[in-house]
């Protein structure tokens, strides 16, 4: 009987060593990081540039795995179904995480509750550029043009309900003005009838937009965030041109199924943050236009889908858009 109760306090003693082991061999795996868009682009780029790195932190490769479709739902939703357990992740965007909810009649997911944050990976700016052909040097000038010539000037997009698109719903809105949506089935397309003048204008993102403003076939007249971006720090925001309030980005963020053991989340969020803040990764996001973060913490990350989500519930509303 003795022994039987000194065997018993031992593994009581031991119980508060076990979520310190939970933490200690996670992962024992490869995990998965899914992008919920096709191979390609800035989200597909940025996404692979972080798996790339993060072995050295976890002991065990990332692999990437794109599951596109539907804006993005296709891939989130099979995230928040996956075993709680941090061994599938999302690298979400704006779309998934925010927009998607409000634009589409239905997904198989809630961008708050599904899914626990991990950390903010940063933000992509968009650019309202013009056709050289439109007579404006500034947002200032377009307004008061877009005034005296009312349903005259328009401005192209990557699809109903893309940021591109919202973009120019709060531009509209915020500016009094009535500039044309001209929607095209992805950026590509937008912006040939763009530097062809079929169309006047396009808030598209930075990336995107560099090469031609540098070679003078675009305009740019303001960065669509609060502040400046990095890769054309000569331009003004939108906002400092008359437009006070306005700041319209795509957001990165990753997340794990709700209900991921918070030891477990934070293991990732301090191997994200180690692997951001390396300058090979950072020269690489900066080359791709991303704008860092100004937190670290999943709970910063949180914070921000929710009040995102809130915000363009509000956008799509004006603009009328519904996706099935």
């Amino acid at each position: 009987m003795k022994l039987f109760k000194t065997l018993l306090l031992a593994c009581v003693a031991a119980l508060p060593l076990l979520p310190a082991a939970h933490a200690e061999g996670f992962p024992d795996k490869p995990i998965m990081l899914v992008i919920p868009f096709p191979p390609g682009g800035p989200t597909d780029a940025m996404a692979r540039t972080l798996a790339a790195e993060m072995k050295d932190r976890l002991g065990q490769p990332m692999i990437v795995e794109n599951r596109a479709g539907a804006g993005g739902n296709i891939g989130a939703e099979y995230v928040s179904r996956a075993a709680p357990d941090g061994q599938t992740l999302l690298f979400g965007t704006s779309g998934p995480l925010a927009i998607n909810s409000s634009l589409y009649r239905k997904i198989g997911y809630d961008p708050v509750k599904s899914f626990a944050p991990i950390i903010q990976v940063g933000h992509l700016p968009n650019i309202l550029v013009v056709n050289p052909a439109v007579p404006v040097k500034n947002v200032k000038e377009l307004i008061a043009y877009a005034k005296a010539n009312p349903g005259k000037l328009s401005y192209a997009s990557s699809g109903n309900g893309a940021s591109s698109h919202l973009a120019g719903v709060m531009f509209n809105t915020m500016a009094g003005v009535d500039l044309q949506h001209i929607p095209y089935k992805g950026t590509g397309p937008a912006l040939t009838d763009l530097l062809g003048g079929q169309v006047s204008m396009s808030f598209t993102d930075v990336l995107t937009a560099l090469p031609y403003v540098k070679s003078g076939k675009l305009h740019a007249l303001g960065i669509t965030t609060a502040t400046r971006s990095q890769a054309l720090p000569n331009v003004p925001t939108v906002a400092e041109q008359g437009v006070p309030g306005y700041d319209v980005s795509v957001f990165f963020g990753i997340v794990a199924p709700a209900g991921t053991p918070p030891d477990r989340i934070a293991k990732l969020n301090k191997a994200f943050a180690e692997v951001m803040a390396t300058p090979k990764v950072k020269e690489l996001f900066a080359a791709q236009g991303l704008e860092p973060a100004p937190s670290t913490a999943p709970e910063q990350l949180g914070k921000f889908i929710s009040t995102q989500t809130t915000k363009w519930a509000s956008v799509v509303k004006q603009s009328g858009a519904q996706l099935d």
